[in-house]
């Protein structure tokens, strides 16, 4: 039974890669107003694939967002913002079709900077660590599915907003232990 065990190669993690992404951030509050902020957003993950349609993925990241000057004499100058690192994890469920995949990604993180998010009905302000859910769609790309557009969100229940990206990332394998 020993020699025979030991012949058994059950590995739960298929390939390894490193994600990184880069793309246009947004933030905008959670309830119905017409407010956005606009600015930067870069994330890297490390890929753990588990099989073809499901991987874990630890990340880390930024975003900044600016509210534009929208000042008005006498009027309240509404505005959102983002200026955080982001780090959790995801997971990715992709289908496995062959040059363009469609995916969708939900986990849990946190989000360590500053948000704001003045609104006619919220005026919050908060810095330091705070939690959010990431909800990702988008399309793995290419030959290998080494390419990916996504739009990428965050919601931020404490501040009542949602930043995210319009994004497009790029995979490097770290190793593929998968038997073709």
């Amino acid at each position: 039974l020993f020699l025979a065990a030991s012949r058994v190669d059950a590995q739960l993690i298929k390939n390894t890669s490193l994600d990184a992404s880069i793309g246009y951030g947004i933030s905008v509050p959670s309830d119905e107003y017409n407010l956005t902020a606009s600015g930067f957003y870069l994330q890297g993950e490390y890929v753990l694939e588990l099989a073809s349609w499901i991987d874990i993925r630890p990340y880390a990241g930024v975003i900044f967002t600016k509210s534009p000057d929208n000042k008005i004499e006498n009027q309240p100058n509404y505005s959102v913002t983002s200026n955080a690192f982001l780090i959790g994890g995801k997971t990715r469920f992709t289908a496995p079709i062959p040059w363009i995949a469609p995916y969708f990604e939900i986990g849990a993180g946190a989000s360590i900077g500053s948000f704001k998010t003045f609104t006619p009905s919220a005026n919050l302000d908060k810095k330091g660590l705070i939690f959010h859910i990431p909800v990702s769609i988008g399309f793995e790309l290419g030959r290998n599915h080494n390419f990916d557009i996504a739009f990428t969100y965050y919601f931020h229940p404490i501040v009542q907003q949602f930043s995210g990206a319009a994004a497009f990332g790029i995979s490097f394998p770290l190793s593929n232990n998968s038997k073709k």
